[in-house]
C-alpha cells in the first residue's frame, strides 16, 4: 500500500530516549499506520534516525493584535506598578487594520516556524481601538489555514462596565466569529461583576471562557473561587480558563492545594505565562524577588488541566519572545525547579495535549485516524527537547509539509 508521507523510525512522545523507534504512515491528511517497520512506498518519506515526532504544539494564549509595538511604547525602567496596560493603551488610538495583520503576521509565522499548528488569541475591543484589532487578526484565521487553526477570544483589558461602549464591541465581535470570551477583571472596578458578564455573554453565545485573572502578589483575595463557583452554577465545567493566577504563586503549599482541587472539580483549567509573569512581577521589591510563577505540574497532579503559552511577544508586558513553545517551557522549568524527566514529560503536556484539551480539540495526538498535525523535533524525547531547547526540524498540517529547518552541521578543519 502506499501513502502520502511516511516517517522512518521516529520516536514517539511516550516511547522515550531508550524506546524502539517505529514508522508512522499518512493518507489523506490523517495518520493511517503506527508499526515497528511498515514495508510501503511514499510520496514524500522523512528519515526520523531516532527523533521525536509529536503532535503540533499549542499556543492557548497569545495576544497578536498587539504584539510587535516596544519600539512604539514609552520607554520603561524597572518600577512598580509596571504600567504595561497603560503603555499599550497609549499607542493603540493609532492601530489600523493593515498594522494589526502586518504585526500579527509577522508573529504569528513565527510560531508557525517552531512548530505551532494550533492557537487561541486574545485580542481586545474597547472604544479606543474599536474592533480594529478584531479584524486585523480575524483576516489571518483563512490565509494561514494552511498551516494553524486560529481561534479568537474577544476580551475587554481595560475594564467592561467601567468603559462605556466596551460590552457592545465584544458582543459585536462574538457575533463576527469570536469563539470565546475573555475578561481581565483587575483592570474593572467591579471584579465580580465583570466575571458575571462574560459568564452571561458565553450562556449568549453558547462560547468557551478564557480570563486573564488573580494577578499580584497577595493571595488574599481570589477571583478563582468565583469563576469556579459560576462554572459549577451555569455547567460550564471543561469550558473555562484563567490565566496568569500568579497569587497562587505566594501562597502556602497547602492552599494553592486547595485551590487546584476547587479547580479540578469544578472544571476550570490553568494557563501559566511564564515570560510575562516573571517580567512583571516582584517590582514592589528590591532584594528576595518573587519568581511570580505558579508551579502548574503541582496543579496537573490535582487533576488540573494547564497549559503554558506565550502571551505577549515585543511589547511592554513581555518586551522578549520568539513564538517557540519550548523555550517558554524550559523558562517556565527553570523557574519553578522542575528538571526531572517525569517532571518535564508532564510540562511537555502543557504545550501538547493539555493544551489541545483546554481548547476541547478531540483527534489530537499521534494516533492512527487523527489528523496528521506533526512536528519532528531534534531530540530523542520531550525531556531531552525541553532540557535542551531543540529545534523543529519539519512541521505539517494534515500531512502537508508546512516548515523546514537543516539540521547545523560542524565543518572541522581538514
Amino acid at each position: 500500500m502506499d501513502f502520502d508521507l511516511l516517517f522512518r523510525q521516529v520516536r514517539l512522545v511516550d516511547t522515550g530516549p531508550e524506546g524502539a523507534p517505529v514508522d508512522v504512515a499518512v493518507s489523506g491528511g490523517k495518520i493511517a499506520a503506527i508499526a515497528p517497520s511498515l514495508s510501503c512506498e511514499a510520496v514524500e518519506v522523512v528519515e526520523g534516525t531516532g527523533r521525536l515526532l509529536a503532535p503540533g504544539f499549542v499556543e492557548t494564549h497569545i495576544h497578536l493584535d498587539k504584539s510587535c509595538i516596544i519600539d512604539r511604547c514609552a520607554c520603561e525602567t524597572r518600577r512598580n506598578p509596571h504600567l504595561a496596560m497603560e503603555r499599550v493603551s497609549d499607542v493603540k488610538h493609532g492601530f489600523t487594520v493593515e498594522d494589526v495583520a502586518a504585526r500579527a503576521r509577522r508573529t504569528l509565522e513565527k510560531c508557525i516556524l517552531h512548530g505551532c499548528t494550533m492557537m487561541r488569541t486574545h485580542v481586545e475591543v474597547d472604544p479606543k481601538v474599536g474592533l480594529r484589532g478584531f479584524e486585523g487578526v480575524r483576516a489571518l484565521i483563512a490565509e494561514y489555514a494552511w498551516a494553524i487553526d486560529i481561534e479568537i477570544c474577544v476580551m475587554p483589558q481595560e475594564g467592561l462596565l467601567n468603559n462605556p461602549g466596551t460590552d457592545e464591541l465584544m458582543v459585536a465581535a462574538l457575533r463576527n466569529g469570536a469563539r470565546v470570551v475573555g475578561a481581565a477583571p483587575n483592570y474593572d472596578t467591579d471584579r465580580a461583576g465583570q466575571i458575571r458578564r462574560v459568564f452571561e455573554m458565553a450562556r449568549e453565545f453558547d462560547v468557551d471562557i478564557d480570563m486573564h485573572l488573580d494577578s499580584g502578589a497577595s493571595a488574599a483575595e481570589l477571583d478563582t473561587l468565583l469563576v469556579c463557583d459560576l462554572a459549577e452554577q451555569f455547567g460550564w465545567g471543561g469550558r473555562v480558563a484563567v490565566g496568569h493566577v500568579t497569587k497562587l504563586s505566594v501562597m502556602p503549599p497547602e492552599g494553592v492545594d486547595q485551590v487546584a482541587r476547587r479547580m479540578a472539580d469544578a472544571g476550570v483549567a490553568l494557563t501559566v505565562l511564564p515570560s510575562t509573569d516573571l517580567y512583571l512581577g516582584g517590582r514592589d521589591q528590591t532584594e528576595n524577588v518573587r519568581r511570580n510563577v505558579v508551579d502548574a505540574n503541582r496543579l496537573a497532579k490535582a487533576g488540573v488541566t494547564c497549559s503554558l503559552s506565550s502571551n505577549n511577544i515585543l511589547n511592554p508586558f513581555t518586551p522578549m519572545g520568539d513564538g517557540q513553545l519550548i523555550r517558554q517551557a524550559n523558562l517556565y522549568a527553570n523557574i519553578v525547579q522542575r528538571g526531572m524527566r517525569d517532571d518535564l514529560r508532564e510540562t511537555w503536556d502543557m504545550i501538547t495535549a493539555g493544551s489541545a484539551k483546554l481548547m476541547r480539540r478531540a483527534g489530537y495526538g499521534v494516533a492512527p485516524g487523527n489528523p496528521a498535525d506533526l512536528v519532528l523535533v531534534d531530540a530523542p524525547s520531550p525531556a531531552d527537547a525541553l532540557r535542551e531547547i531543540s529545534p523543529v526540524l519539519a512541521a505539517f498540517k494534515g500531512g502537508r509539509r508546512t516548515v523546514s529547518r537543516a539540521v547545523p552541521v560542524l565543518h572541522r578543519p581538514g
